[in-house]
């Protein structure tokens, strides 16, 4: 599923700033073709690896090390959730397209029709039809298909969100390699996520229950409290690709410096919160002493490192909003791989179950300075995304 995911964030991110940019530059006419272009190499790209992933779902579960009294159910869920791989990429292409556009807001609703149906499906199909796991994965399923045909009924009605007329045309060999050259580095940049965020939890795992109770209390909270700056790093993203395309430089500067400062305020406000109420929060998830305790130490030393990764994501957003996806894939292994992993493995040495949450922290702020390098002297300014 982390896979799956990643080729549909991949994707997510080329729709943003190929349309972003082609917005900016006014170009209808190439709009068309890469609407055309994406349509047709979604889907092939959606059915292959749906079928792939169909036919080769217990292999993996195998290679996985799956326990063998859960393989026929892990196996079933992840079938039905492979069927469906082309209605989430479609809902997900359509949010993201009109992101491109300006609408951050319509986006949203699909993905609230999707998490309603998911909510209503699933006690319905697992409990009122005795579905049991199917029952969870086709819920998903149906929820996600449900939110596709009404993406494509809104864009239908609305032609004011100021796309052309769609229109099936053989996509240009260009048009496929800049898509691809987006989404595939865009892609690995989740998969090499994921991956050391699963080192991270090995290394977690070794420091007993408490730690480990208390690390996922802490994650809860922690997912949350960086949704804003996800959102501020998605927003500029699209601002400035679209500026970018206009070719109005002055303009994707003012963004930047904008941007940090929502950044700086927000994720410090949140960070301030945290601190102040970690343990109160902490305890909404958990009550075992020893875990609130190391659940509560952990926010309140990542707090501190907030504004930081904040800054990663703006920085990140403008960068890749010019097309330099390589350039973000190689900042993250950085941040993950050189930084983040073996820092964390080093201050737990030193301090112990504490450095889990110093190592990520400081990863976090030395990061935010490759970030800050980059944008002020890397060359992604004359990166051309079209030829």
């Amino acid at each position: 599923m982390v896979v799956l995911l990643a080729f549909v964030m991949g994707v997510n991110n080329a729709t943003l700033t190929v349309f972003a940019q082609l917005k900016g530059a006014g170009n209808k006419a190439e709009i068309s073709s890469y609407l055309s272009a994406f349509t047709i190499l979604l889907t092939v790209l959606s059915l292959a690896i749906g079928l792939a992933g169909y036919f080769l779902t217990e292999p993996l579960l195998v290679l996985l090390n799956t326990p063998a009294s859960i393989i026929a159910s892990a196996k079933q869920y992840l079938q039905i959730m492979f069927i469906g791989t082309l209605f989430l990429t479609g809902y997900n292409f359509i949010g993201s397209l009109l992101r491109a556009f300006g609408d951050s807001r319509t986006p949203m609703y699909f993905v609230l029709l999707a998490a309603v149906l998911t909510a209503v499906l699933n006690p319905l199909l697992v409990a009122g039809f005795d579905m049991d796991i199917a029952g969870a994965a086709w819920a998903m399923i149906l929820a996600q298909t449900l939110a596709f045909l009404y993406s494509l009924y809104y864009l239908s009605g609305k032609p004011e969100t100021g796309l052309p007329a769609f229109r099936l045309q053989r996509p240009k060999p260009a048009e496929i390699r800049t898509i691809l050259h987006l989404a595939v580095p865009s892609g690995i940049q989740m998969i090499v996520i994921y991956a050391g965020m699963a080192v991270i939890l090995s290394l977690v795992n070794s420091f007993g229950e408490d730690v480990v109770a208390g690390f996922g209390a802490a994650q809860r909270l922690d997912n949350i409290i960086l949704l804003p700056a996800i959102a501020l790093g998605a927003a500029v993203n699209a601002m400035a690709a679209q500026n970018i395309g206009a070719k109005k430089w002055e303009r994707v500067a003012q963004i930047s410096k904008i941007g940090i400062l929502y950044n700086i305020v927000i994720m410090g406000m949140f960070a301030a919160v945290l601190f102040i109420w970690a343990e109160p929060l902490v305890k909404l998830f958990i009550s075992d002493e020893g875990s609130v305790a190391f659940g509560v130490s952990y926010l309140r030393t990542i707090a501190l490192f907030y504004p930081f990764i904040g800054l990663n994501f703006i920085l990140n957003g403008v960068v890749r909003g010019a097309g330099a996806m390589f350039q973000i894939l190689a900042l993250n292994i950085i941040s993950l791989w050189l930084l983040r992993v073996p820092l964390a493995y080093w201050m737990t040495s030193m301090y112990g179950e504490i450095g889990i949450a110093l190592g990520i922290g400081i990863s976090f702020l030395i990061s935010s300075l490759f970030s800050i390098a980059y944008y002020r002297w890397g060359g992604w300014r004359n990166k051309l995304l079209f030829t």
